[in-house]
This record gives structure tokens, sequence and C-alpha cells, in this order.
């Protein structure tokens, strides 16, 4: 059983809702155990389209920093486990709509990045302050949401963009209450839902192949430099200020 988060069948929908609270923040096991469930419910014959959201204060916070503050010799495993929750969003056999509200961050940009249509709250906000937990990666997947510069500005800044900023970049869906974002979600599963499963999957799968370039392959080299980082005094002094509530040093 996970405690990361929670899953639900109805319908052909399926629904994997995040729900660490406070702050939906993973660690490495459980990254791990969101990646096998949403790579399952896409093999379900009874799944016809898969929609992501989260309880709680926002989206996803992304890693544990507190777990890798205490055990930095986890980056390999967090990686890894990053990486097999992307992957398995954006290969997912079957579409994948990501709901998200309040903060988007770090692993929460990657989820969204990787999916196939994505809604908002009004309260939504996307950020990827990797350089100031002394991390690299999710460059990528914030380029599927992003332009090129407006990615490179957000990434060396760490400052965050509102959805109501963010809508004019063209990849948020729609923007709603956020008492209505489940209700918007389904109701675009619910279309997908009653097409042609067959025709759905085959869909995806030749979409998947039309894009520029391989997703995973770009988040991978990314990845090879959050091992660098690591490496560095810096980084280690990024999350000891983040779990002692203080500015860091450097």
């Amino acid at each position: 059983m996970s405690t990361g988060h929670k899953v639900q069948i109805e319908n052909g929908i399926a629904e994997v809702v995040i729900a660490k609270l406070p702050v939906n923040a993973l660690d490495s096991r459980e990254w791990f155990e969101l990646a096998r469930d949403i790579e399952s419910l896409g093999r379900d014959p009874e799944v016809r389209v898969l929609v992501i959201r989260a309880e709680g204060r926002g989206f996803c916070a992304g890693v544990d920093i507190k777990e890798l503050d205490k055990h930095p010799e986890r980056i390999v495993d967090v990686n890894a486990g990053n990486y097999a929750t992307f992957k398995a969003v954006h290969r997912c056999e079957v579409p994948v709509i990501v709901a998200v509200h309040g903060y988007v961050l770090g692993g929460g940009i990657g989820i969204t990045g990787a999916a196939d249509i994505v809604l908002a709250s009004d309260c939504a906000s996307f950020a990827l302050p990797e350089v100031d937990r002394g991390a690299m990666g999710g460059g990528a997947h914030l380029q599927r949401l992003f332009p090129v510069q407006k990615v490179r500005q957000m990434f060396f800044t760490g400052e965050a963009v509102t959805a109501p900023e963010a809508d004019r970049y063209g990849f948020i869906e729609c923007i709603v209450p956020k008492e209505q974002l489940r209700e918007a979600a389904l109701e675009i599963a619910a279309k997908i839902a009653a097409k042609s499963p067959a025709m759905i999957r085959i869909a995806k799968e030749a979409l998947n192949g039309i894009e520029d370039g391989n997703l995973e392959d770009k988040y991978r080299w990314e990845q090879g430099f959050t091992l660098q980082a690591y490496t560095s005094p810096d980084s280690a002094e990024t999350r000891r200020a983040f779990v002692e509530k203080r500015d860091a040093t450097f």
C-alpha cells in the first residue's frame, strides 16, 4: 500500500491522487510506487484514460528534501524514481490528463510536462527551483510547457509563473476555480473514454513517436548533472538551508 498516492477506477477513467500531506513531496520509495501504478493502469484493459491530481495545498512539491539532507546517498534512488515516474506518464499506453492546483514544483513539473493534457486551477503556479536545491533536471519537461528562453529564465531564477501568466504560452487546456478542477478533468476524460480504446491507444503511441527528440534521453542527460552538482559543497548547503529555513550562504 502506497503512502504517497491513492488510485481509483470508474467508467474506464483511472484517477491517481497524490496525497502525501502536507506538501506532496515524495520520497525515493514513493516515486517508484507511483511509477509502478501508472504503468500498471496503462496496461489495464479496463482503463481508457488516466487523470492525475492531488489533495492538499498544492499538486506536488517534488522530492523530499529532508530525506536527501539526511541521506544524500539516496540521490541515485531519487533520480531513478523520478525518471521512472515521468517515463510512466509520458509513455503510458492511454492518454494522461494532469489537473494541477497550488504549487507545481520540481517533480510536479516532471509529471505535468510528461502529460498529454494539462488543466490548472486559477491558484496554480509553476516553478523549477532546482538550482536553489542543489540539483538539476526537469528542464526537458518544462520545455514541453514553456518556450526555450522562458525555461531558462525560470531555471536560472527559480521564480514561479502563475497559471494566468502561463496561459499565454498555450499549454494549459483550461483554467478553472480549484473546486471545479476535478470535474473539468473528468469531463475531458469522459470524452476520451467514450472513444474506441484501440484507436486511442494507437493514437497515443503514434503521437509520442512524432515528437521532436526523446524526452527520456533528454531528462537522463540532465540527471547526470544532478550527480555532478551533488559533489559540490554548495549543493549540501542548499539542502541544509532549506531544512533549517534560512537563506543559503555561498
